[in-house]
């Protein structure tokens, strides 16, 4: 007889509270605890198998997003598993409802028990992306920064070679992430929640740097797509529909023309369209651009991927 799934009661912040996590200045441990990596060269304790390695993702997420971008362009679907925790979370952290469907792996109904499987007695933040390990039975990783990594580089024998972390290009993919990750990834929250015209200004300046940058070439990068944008994108399609719904940091991403283009070729994409949700993001009453609408600025330059 098949178990009927499990799933947690509505998130109710009067019940359990609102979800909080504080590490002390003297607490020497990451936020991110679990940092295992995948190998082909057996270099570390997880080998890359297909079947064996679950993603648990979040549809809200851009860190999720950078993953599963990376999961669909590698082909990996019949790889590397995905499922999806709600977009609702209270005290006890990231749960599995039926809006997304049951833990299909352990029947974890928090994602919370994840962790505490990992390491009895967890502390601390439960986030997602999380790769877990059939086979051990417990968490590989919860950095976000080197998941999306590994999907892109360790399966090729058993998916697509996308060939979006190039060894040829890696430097110069960091030194984006240098830049654009404060400055975009997180600049954008910080805009958000600042009424200093600096903090804002910061941010609009890269979108306008970006926006040259974009005007004699369809990527970051040149000619291909790299994972500089799959980490830069996932910023982009949230801007207008969440930290700026109300239009508070700018008019919106349409005020930038070559980076607007851009950000939605890449829409065009089913690797990026296909892990999309904007119910999942998107704020109460906000009004999002069309990102179905035509992208003229480049149609010289042909999709490739």
């Amino acid at each position: 007889m098949t178990a009927s799934p499990r799933y947690a009661s509505p998130a109710d912040p009067q019940t359990y509270g609102e979800y909080r996590y504080q590490r002390t200045p003297s607490d020497p441990r990451p936020l991110y605890r679990f940092a295992g990596r995948i190998s082909t060269d057996g270099s570390t304790e997880f080998p890359a198998e297909p079947g064996r390695y679950h993603l648990y993702a979040g549809w809200f997420c851009p860190w999720s997003q950078r993953s599963t971008i990376q999961r669909h362009l590698n082909g990996l679907d019949d790889v590397v598993s995905v499922s999806y925790v709600d977009n609702a979370r209270d005290g006890r952290g990231w749960a599995f409802r039926e809006r997304y469907g049951a833990d299909p792996v352990n029947g974890f109904a928090l994602l919370r028990e994840a962790f505490e499987a990992t390491e009895p007695g967890f502390d601390g933040h439960v986030s997602v992306p999380v790769l877990w390990d059939r086979v051990s039975a417990r968490i590989v990783s919860n950095d976000y920064a080197t998941i999306d990594l590994d999907l892109a580089t360790q399966f090729t024998e058993w998916g697509v070679d996308a060939d979006t972390y190039p060894a040829a290009l890696r430097e110069d993919i960091a030194e984006l992430d240098r830049w654009l990750g404060p400055a975009v990834n997180h600049g954008i929250a910080a805009a958000a929640r600042s009424e200093n015209e600096g903090v804002r200004g910061q941010l609009l300046d890269t979108f306008a740097e970006l926006d040259a940058r974009l005007a004699d070439r369809p990527y970051l990068l040149g000619d291909r797509l790299t994972h500089a944008d799959v980490r830069l994108w996932v910023s982009l399609v949230r801007y207008d529909a969440e930290a700026n719904a109300s239009r508070t940091i700018n008019p919106g991403l349409p005020e930038y023309p070559y980076l607007w283009d851009y950000a939605r070729r890449l829409y065009r994409l089913p690797a990026f369209r296909d892990t999309t949700d904007f119910a999942a993001f998107t704020a109460a009453g906000a009004t999002v651009p069309d990102w179905n609408a035509a992208t003229p600025l480049h149609d010289r330059h042909r999709e490739s991927r």
